[in-house]
């Protein structure tokens, strides 16, 4: 999808409910695209910029119906002309006005950016032009399936975001490891950095450096080879689940970042063809009213036809 710049005249905004909440240089900087943030911060001192008439600082947060006069900048348009495919309807797990939980599937991006052109957000504003906002609340890896929360109005975003930092939002993952996973219960308390590497690509580490990160691991099934495990995010790090896990020598089965490659391969030919972790199960307080929400995700068919494949070969053993 192209931008467009396109030199205006004075014009008079009215915020609307998707806008509210966002700082206002913010929310300048991505209607001005192309705009030096330079010049949006000197338009905001100098007053060019009003809000219901008033002169307001960088850090004003816009509200409902507010007026907002912005001076003549090149206001970015966008060309409809590569709009994101219609594709299949993305299976709904729960939906009211405040959000819709996706069960997304495995081998989507959760947007468009690295070499893929349309996410899952891109499909749903395709799906739903008549939405006034659809936001991620979060993010699931490329090959991850499961629940995913997409928020319809900015106030849900705003206290999703705020659950998802305080840790109040219980967040279970399936995932299948090689090996015999042994503890009932084991917590992982391991900081996480992020770095690339030489060829640009995105990955972590457990160091030092990094960030703290909690992962709590259940045990559920076990087999001669394979492990399965419910693991609850206490903290989202970014690949968390699969540097935690392969940290302590049981990487995800599957993981073409982390894993073992042999072992992938010849997964491959049993009928394990990505990565085993899914996103099973999320418990919060809906972000408006309160009610507490419990949302379950069944595996995938490709991912339980390897553990029925698991099951023949072997009697499990349950955690």
């Amino acid at each position: 999808m192209t931008m467009q710049g396109k030199a205006i005249a004075v014009r008079h905004e009215r915020i609307d409910e998707a806008a509210a909440g966002q700082r206002i240089d913010n929310w300048l900087m991505r209607i001005a695209k192309g705009v030096p943030k330079s010049h949006v911060y000197r338009i905001l001192r100098g007053g060019e910029v009003r809000v219901n008439g008033r002169r307001v600082r960088q850090t004003y947060r816009l509200q409902e119906g507010d007026e907002v006069r912005i001076p003549p900048i090149r206001i970015a348009e966008r060309e409809v002309d590569t709009p994101a495919p219609a594709g299949k309807p993305l299976p709904v797990a729960w939906e009211d006005d405040a959000l819709v939980v996706i069960d997304k599937p495995a081998g989507k991006a959760v947007h468009g950016g690295s070499g893929v052109s349309h996410g899952v957000i891109e499909q749903l504003r395709s799906q739903r032009p008549q939405a006034r906002m659809l936001e991620l609340a979060h993010r699931l890896d490329r090959e991850t399936s499961g629940l995913l929360i997409v928020a319809k109005k900015r106030s849900a975003l705003t206290a999703l975001h705020d659950m998802l930092r305080a840790g109040s939002m219980e967040k279970r993952y399936l995932a299948l490891v090689p090996g015999r996973w042994s503890n009932p219960l084991q917590h992982i308390k391991a900081p996480l950095f992020k770095y690339l590497t030489a060829d640009g690509e995105r990955r972590v580490r457990v160091s030092a450096e990094g960030k703290p990160a909690h992962s709590v691991v259940r045990l559920v099934r076990r087999w001669k080879r394979f492990s399965l495990v419910e693991v609850e995010l206490k903290t989202g790090r970014t690949h968390q689940i699969r540097v935690h896990l392969a940290h302590l020598g049981f990487a995800l089965a599957g993981d073409d970042k982390y894993g073992d490659f042999a072992l992938n391969k010849a997964l491959e030919g049993e009928g394990l063809k990505r990565m085993f972790l899914h996103a099973a199960s999320l418990r919060f307080r809906h972000p408006l009213t309160g009610e507490e929400l419990a949302l379950q995700s069944p595996l995938p068919e490709d991912l339980q036809r390897f553990i029925d494949h698991l099951d023949a070969e072997d009697e499990p053993e349950h955690g």
